[in-house]
């Protein structure tokens, strides 16, 4: 497996986070042996942000402790920027231990949409290499269409796994890639749902049940599972440059990066491409209510 398209996502550093996770906010003992590990399997890049507790801190530690394992780092402005944008992405870089930013995000739609102003300055900082990359991180396919225009947004990191699919969101994602922008994706295992049981009496699993159940006998006749089939699908699509996972310790990491065989075939893609999820706020964690 090329582990150089994955993005290690870092929310579960500093929060507790996640309808599947069972093991709590991980160490920053545990957080090294996850980040080295994760580094020495070829991966390059973490996604961070400010509203993660202190993640940006738990990173700056392992950076100082661990000079030859330097990673790129994606973060997200808060919903509420405030005033001091420049303090703000200095401090992030001196939490971070980074002297550039590989992306700088704003976390939603509406944060870019109400924050326009801070575009020049994002600019200044990108032509003065703190930033490499500006980016926004979106939800629908409407925010989608509207930020595929803006020339200056480079990265777009959105929604993408098995049910967030091709169906939902193929034309854009060409689209996407046909104006130069680089395309990160999250929710790969839609925040651990597809691997809870179908007798869970979690409301979004029951009103599921169906795709989920088309997935277990997926998984059952073709041997590839959930897990690999939620990776999978993510890192074969050629209009997708980064796919973004979370853990919550080392064992699962490993299992992500050094799953094997066998993995799906294109008819197997075909049938997860056609998924039909009508009510498109069972796809977004945010609107969940246990």
């Amino acid at each position: 497996m090329n582990n150089d398209k994955i993005v290690l996502g870092t929310v579960q550093f500093g929060l507790d986070y996640g309808v599947n996770n069972n093991s709590g906010k991980p160490s920053q003992k545990q957080v090294n042996e996850i980040l080295s590990y994760a580094f020495d399997s070829g991966v390059r890049f973490l996604d961070s942000a400010e509203a993660y507790g202190n993640a940006h801190a738990i990173i700056g530690n392992f950076h100082k402790t661990n000079p030859n394992r330097q990673f790129n780092i994606i973060t997200k402005l808060p919903h509420v920027i405030g005033d001091g944008i420049e303090s703000k992405i200095e401090l992030y870089l001196a939490q971070l231990g980074v002297s550039q930013l590989h992306a700088l995000l704003f976390h939603s739609f509406d944060t870019y949409k109400e924050n326009q102003f801070f575009i020049e300055k994002l600019k200044h900082f990108k032509s003065l290499g703190k930033i490499k990359h500006i980016g926004v991180s979106i939800y629908t396919n409407e925010q989608f269409k509207e930020v595929i225009e803006d020339s200056t947004i480079d990265i777009i990191q959105l929604p993408f796994n098995l049910f967030d699919n091709i169906y939902q969101r193929g034309d854009l994602l060409k689209l996407a890639k046909s104006k130069n922008k680089i395309i990160h994706t999250r929710s790969a295992f839609l925040q651990g749902l597809f691997f809870l049981s179908l007798d869970s009496n979690n409301k979004v699993v029951n009103n599921l049940s169906e795709p989920l159940i088309l997935l277990h006998n997926l998984a059952n006749q073709t041997g590839v599972s959930i897990q690999n089939m939620a990776l999978d699908y993510c890192l074969k699509q050629k209009n997708i440059d980064n796919v973004l996972i979370g853990v919550d310790n080392l064992e699962q990491l490993k299992q992500n990066l050094n799953y094997s065989e066998p993995f799906l075939k294109e008819s197997e893609i075909t049938i997860i491409d056609n998924i039909i999820i009508k009510n498109t706020d069972l796809l977004n964690p945010s609107l969940w209510k246990q």
